[in-house]
């Protein structure tokens, strides 16, 4: 019997050692109602006003949920190329896979997820809660997941700023990525202008 017991308590050790699964987790009060937040996850015009300058989405399970920071990239490069939608539950929760950056190639090649949750606040706000998850460890792991950290910051930071001031005007970000598209362009075409 002890050693049945002593089996057990052994079998479980590593269960109890593993990691504890990292996990991102951001939150906003934005200055709008629910619906209005909504439109802006879940539709091309809403989430160009804060996320990116250019995006597809299709807000249905397995609809496109692609943003690109970088439009004149090549494709796969653009920024969340080939992201779909998970799960929707309208004016509440919407999930999507997502990526790492560019620079990240390992991290990149694979998916995490991510879910964000809204619910009516007081006074026409609207409560917002980014869930991140699906990390690996080690490695670029670890530097998609510290980017990520402060990333989703600035996001939810513009999200409230897009209720506040009007949508993001993104001119100087796309002026400034067409000009390293270019120059990226240019050093492999062996430095001669495309």
């Amino acid at each position: 019997m002890k050693t049945a017991l002593a089996a057990l308590l052994l079998a479980t050790v590593p269960l109890a050692a593993a990691a504890q699964e990292r996990t991102i987790v951001k939150t906003a009060r934005v200055k709008a109602p629910v619906e209005e937040v909504w439109k802006a996850w879940t539709t091309t015009e809403g989430i160009t006003t804060f996320f990116a300058p250019s995006a597809r989405i299709e807000a249905r399970p397995g609809g496109l949920f692609e943003l690109h920071m970088n439009p004149y990239a090549k494709p796969g490069m653009k920024g969340a190329d080939g992201m779909v939608f998970l799960a929707l539950q309208e004016n509440r929760m919407l999930s999507f896979t997502w990526n790492a950056p560019p620079h990240l190639p390992e991290a990149r090649a694979q998916r995490t997820s991510v879910t964000v949750r809204l619910a009516p606040g007081t006074d026409g706000f609207t409560d917002v809660r980014l869930t991140h998850s699906g990390w690996g460890d080690g490695g670029q792991w670890d530097k998609a997941y510290d980017y990520f950290n402060g990333a989703w910051g600035r996001v939810l930071a513009n999200l409230e700023k897009r209720f506040v001031d009007g949508p993001y005007d993104w001119s100087a970000w796309l002026k400034q990525m067409k000009d390293y598209q270019d120059a990226e362009d240019a050093k492999a075409a062996g430095g001669k202008k495309p």
